[in-house]
Protein backbone atom coordinates (compact mmCIF):
# COMPACT_ATOMS: atom_id res chain seq x y z
CA UNK A 1 0.00 0.00 0.00
CA UNK A 2 1.62 3.63 -1.17
CA UNK A 3 1.76 6.38 1.74
CA UNK A 4 -1.16 8.47 2.13
CA UNK A 5 -1.83 10.74 -0.32
CA UNK A 6 -1.65 15.09 0.49
CA UNK A 7 -5.44 15.85 1.29
CA UNK A 8 -6.77 19.48 1.49
CA UNK A 9 -7.12 20.56 5.10
CA UNK A 10 -10.02 20.52 7.46
CA UNK A 11 -10.94 24.39 6.64
CA UNK A 12 -9.31 24.02 3.11
CA UNK A 13 -9.49 27.94 1.45
CA UNK A 14 -7.82 27.81 -1.61
CA UNK A 15 -10.84 28.35 -3.53
CA UNK A 16 -12.74 31.18 -2.08
CA UNK A 17 -15.97 30.89 -3.51
CA UNK A 18 -16.22 27.02 -2.05
CA UNK A 19 -14.68 28.45 1.17
CA UNK A 20 -17.72 31.09 1.40
CA UNK A 21 -20.18 28.46 0.51
CA UNK A 22 -18.96 26.16 2.93
CA UNK A 23 -19.17 28.80 5.51
CA UNK A 24 -22.41 30.14 4.89
CA UNK A 25 -23.85 26.19 5.11
CA UNK A 26 -21.64 25.87 8.30
CA UNK A 27 -24.02 28.17 9.87
CA UNK A 28 -27.18 26.89 7.95
CA UNK A 29 -26.48 23.46 8.99
CA UNK A 30 -23.86 23.32 11.71
CA UNK A 31 -24.31 19.29 11.87
CA UNK A 32 -23.01 18.57 8.55
CA UNK A 33 -19.50 17.52 7.59
CA UNK A 34 -19.44 21.37 5.40
CA UNK A 35 -15.62 20.76 4.90
CA UNK A 36 -13.15 18.84 1.77
CA UNK A 37 -14.70 15.08 1.88
CA UNK A 38 -12.05 12.24 1.80
CA UNK A 39 -11.84 9.95 -0.19
CA UNK A 40 -13.43 6.07 0.44
CA UNK A 41 -11.63 3.07 0.45
CA UNK A 42 -8.45 1.08 0.27
CA UNK A 43 -5.34 2.71 -1.31
CA UNK A 44 -4.44 -0.44 -2.58
CA UNK A 45 -7.70 -1.01 -4.60
CA UNK A 46 -7.28 -1.01 -8.63
CA UNK A 47 -10.36 0.56 -9.60
CA UNK A 48 -10.70 4.43 -8.65
CA UNK A 49 -14.52 5.50 -9.11
CA UNK A 50 -13.94 9.25 -9.89
CA UNK A 51 -16.99 11.90 -9.16
CA UNK A 52 -17.55 15.46 -9.74
CA UNK A 53 -17.95 16.73 -6.41
CA UNK A 54 -20.00 16.14 -2.91
CA UNK A 55 -23.59 17.18 -3.09
CA UNK A 56 -24.80 19.56 -0.70
CA UNK A 57 -26.88 17.18 1.25
CA UNK A 58 -25.17 13.82 0.24
CA UNK A 59 -21.62 13.96 1.10
CA UNK A 60 -20.60 17.21 2.03
CA UNK A 61 -23.88 16.14 4.78
CA UNK A 62 -22.25 12.71 5.75
CA UNK A 63 -18.74 13.07 4.73
CA UNK A 64 -17.87 10.30 2.60
CA UNK A 65 -18.51 10.31 -1.30
CA UNK A 66 -21.73 9.74 -2.97
CA UNK A 67 -23.58 8.72 0.93
CA UNK A 68 -26.74 10.15 1.60
CA UNK A 69 -28.00 11.56 -2.04
CA UNK A 70 -29.75 9.80 -4.70
CA UNK A 71 -26.49 8.93 -7.02
CA UNK A 72 -24.83 6.79 -4.31
CA UNK A 73 -28.38 4.67 -4.43
CA UNK A 74 -27.47 3.58 -8.08
CA UNK A 75 -23.47 3.62 -7.50
CA UNK A 76 -23.39 1.64 -4.32
CA UNK A 77 -25.45 -1.05 -5.19
CA UNK A 78 -23.80 -1.37 -8.73
CA UNK A 79 -20.49 -1.61 -6.65
CA UNK A 80 -22.14 -4.59 -4.57
CA UNK A 81 -23.47 -6.58 -7.31
CA UNK A 82 -19.79 -6.44 -9.09
CA UNK A 83 -18.11 -7.56 -5.59
CA UNK A 84 -16.41 -4.15 -4.90
CA UNK A 85 -18.38 -3.60 -1.57
CA UNK A 86 -19.39 -5.68 0.88
CA UNK A 87 -22.28 -5.34 3.85
CA UNK A 88 -25.50 -3.39 3.08
CA UNK A 89 -25.44 0.62 1.53
CA UNK A 90 -27.59 2.40 4.37
CA UNK A 91 -26.63 5.95 3.05
CA UNK A 92 -24.65 7.07 6.29
CA UNK A 93 -20.93 6.64 7.20
CA UNK A 94 -22.04 4.60 9.90
CA UNK A 95 -23.94 1.65 7.83
CA UNK A 96 -21.16 -1.02 8.08
CA UNK A 97 -20.48 -1.00 4.18
CA UNK A 98 -17.01 -1.83 2.89
CA UNK A 99 -15.39 -0.86 -0.31
CA UNK A 100 -12.78 -4.15 -1.67
CA UNK A 101 -10.32 -3.08 -3.88
CA UNK A 102 -12.49 -0.09 -5.21
CA UNK A 103 -11.55 3.54 -3.78
CA UNK A 104 -13.98 6.69 -4.46
CA UNK A 105 -12.62 10.08 -4.74
CA UNK A 106 -14.15 13.37 -6.14
CA UNK A 107 -12.33 15.41 -8.73
CA UNK A 108 -13.32 18.62 -6.32
CA UNK A 109 -13.52 18.29 -2.81
CA UNK A 110 -15.70 20.51 -1.35
CA UNK A 111 -19.57 21.02 -2.17
CA UNK A 112 -19.89 23.52 -4.85
CA UNK A 113 -23.11 25.87 -5.44
CA UNK A 114 -25.35 24.39 -7.77
CA UNK A 115 -23.36 21.56 -7.86
CA UNK A 116 -20.96 23.07 -10.39
CA UNK A 117 -17.53 24.20 -9.39
CA UNK A 118 -15.41 26.27 -11.96
CA UNK A 119 -12.95 25.08 -14.27
CA UNK A 120 -10.57 27.37 -12.31
CA UNK A 121 -11.84 25.11 -9.39
CA UNK A 122 -11.55 21.90 -10.54
CA UNK A 123 -7.66 22.83 -11.84
CA UNK A 124 -6.95 23.83 -7.65
CA UNK A 125 -8.00 20.68 -6.47
CA UNK A 126 -6.28 18.91 -9.57
CA UNK A 127 -2.92 18.09 -7.01
CA UNK A 128 -4.85 16.22 -4.43
CA UNK A 129 -6.24 13.87 -7.31
CA UNK A 130 -2.70 13.57 -8.63
CA UNK A 131 -1.12 12.56 -5.29
CA UNK A 132 -4.64 10.42 -4.83
CA UNK A 133 -3.48 8.65 -8.00
CA UNK A 134 0.43 8.53 -7.34
CA UNK A 135 -0.19 6.81 -4.00
CA UNK A 136 -2.37 4.10 -5.54
CA UNK A 137 0.10 1.54 -6.47
CA UNK A 138 -1.79 -1.17 -7.87
CA UNK A 139 -4.54 1.07 -9.67
CA UNK A 140 -5.72 0.09 -13.10
CA UNK A 141 -8.96 1.35 -13.76
CA UNK A 142 -10.44 4.97 -13.36
CA UNK A 143 -13.91 5.33 -14.05
CA UNK A 144 -14.99 8.57 -14.42
CA UNK A 145 -18.88 9.59 -13.43
CA UNK A 146 -19.46 12.38 -15.90
CA UNK A 147 -17.61 14.80 -18.38
CA UNK A 148 -15.54 16.85 -15.63
CA UNK A 149 -14.85 13.99 -13.65
CA UNK A 150 -13.59 12.25 -17.51
CA UNK A 151 -11.55 15.61 -18.25
CA UNK A 152 -10.34 15.83 -14.70
CA UNK A 153 -8.91 12.61 -14.74
CA UNK A 154 -7.12 12.77 -18.12
CA UNK A 155 -5.61 15.99 -16.77
CA UNK A 156 -4.47 14.46 -13.95
CA UNK A 157 -2.69 11.61 -15.67
CA UNK A 158 -0.70 14.54 -17.64
CA UNK A 159 -3.32 14.56 -21.16
CA UNK A 160 -5.26 16.83 -22.88
CA UNK A 161 -9.27 16.00 -22.55
CA UNK A 162 -9.32 17.16 -26.50
CA UNK A 163 -7.26 13.72 -27.57
CA UNK A 164 -9.59 11.24 -25.67
CA UNK A 165 -12.93 12.28 -26.23
CA UNK A 166 -15.94 11.26 -23.24
CA UNK A 167 -18.77 8.78 -23.86
CA UNK A 168 -20.59 6.84 -21.69
CA UNK A 169 -18.69 3.80 -21.59
CA UNK A 170 -15.62 4.86 -23.95
CA UNK A 171 -12.45 3.22 -22.87
CA UNK A 172 -8.92 5.49 -23.16
CA UNK A 173 -6.36 3.26 -22.91
CA UNK A 174 -3.85 5.77 -22.16
CA UNK A 175 -0.01 4.51 -22.57
CA UNK A 176 1.36 3.74 -19.42
CA UNK A 177 -1.04 5.02 -17.15
CA UNK A 178 -4.07 3.82 -15.86
CA UNK A 179 -6.85 2.46 -18.07
CA UNK A 180 -10.40 5.47 -18.21
CA UNK A 181 -13.62 4.43 -18.25
CA UNK A 182 -16.45 6.86 -19.02
CA UNK A 183 -20.40 6.76 -17.85
CA UNK A 184 -22.80 9.32 -17.36
CA UNK A 185 -22.67 10.31 -13.81
CA UNK A 186 -25.48 8.65 -11.92
CA UNK A 187 -27.40 11.87 -10.68
CA UNK A 188 -31.14 11.83 -10.15
CA UNK A 189 -31.44 13.99 -12.89
CA UNK A 190 -29.79 11.59 -15.08
CA UNK A 191 -31.68 8.50 -13.90
CA UNK A 192 -34.83 10.03 -14.16
CA UNK A 193 -34.71 10.97 -17.34
CA UNK A 194 -33.07 7.65 -18.31
CA UNK A 195 -30.25 9.19 -20.12
CA UNK A 196 -28.75 6.53 -17.60
CA UNK A 197 -30.51 3.50 -16.74
CA UNK A 198 -29.33 0.82 -14.00
CA UNK A 199 -28.72 -1.52 -17.60
CA UNK A 200 -26.36 1.25 -18.99
CA UNK A 201 -24.35 1.81 -15.62
CA UNK A 202 -23.94 -2.06 -15.73
CA UNK A 203 -22.47 -2.30 -18.82
CA UNK A 204 -19.77 -0.14 -17.64
CA UNK A 205 -18.70 -2.18 -14.51
CA UNK A 206 -18.78 -5.13 -17.00
CA UNK A 207 -16.27 -2.98 -18.75
CA UNK A 208 -14.41 -2.52 -15.40
CA UNK A 209 -14.23 -6.43 -14.82
CA UNK A 210 -12.96 -7.08 -18.01
CA UNK A 211 -10.36 -4.92 -18.19
CA UNK A 212 -9.32 -5.74 -15.04
CA UNK A 213 -8.95 -9.47 -15.68
CA UNK A 214 -7.14 -8.79 -18.68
Amino acid sequence: MGAAPQAPAADCRLCPRLAGFRDRNRDRHPDFHNGPVPSFGPLSARLLVLGLAPGLKGANRTGRPFTGDAAGELLYPALARYRFATGRFGARVDDGLELRDCRIANAVRCVPPQNKPTGAETTTCRPFLEAEIAAMANLTVILCLGRIAHDAGLRALGQRPAHWPFGHGAVHAVPGRPILIDSYHCSRYNVNTRRLTPAMFHDVFDLVRARLAD
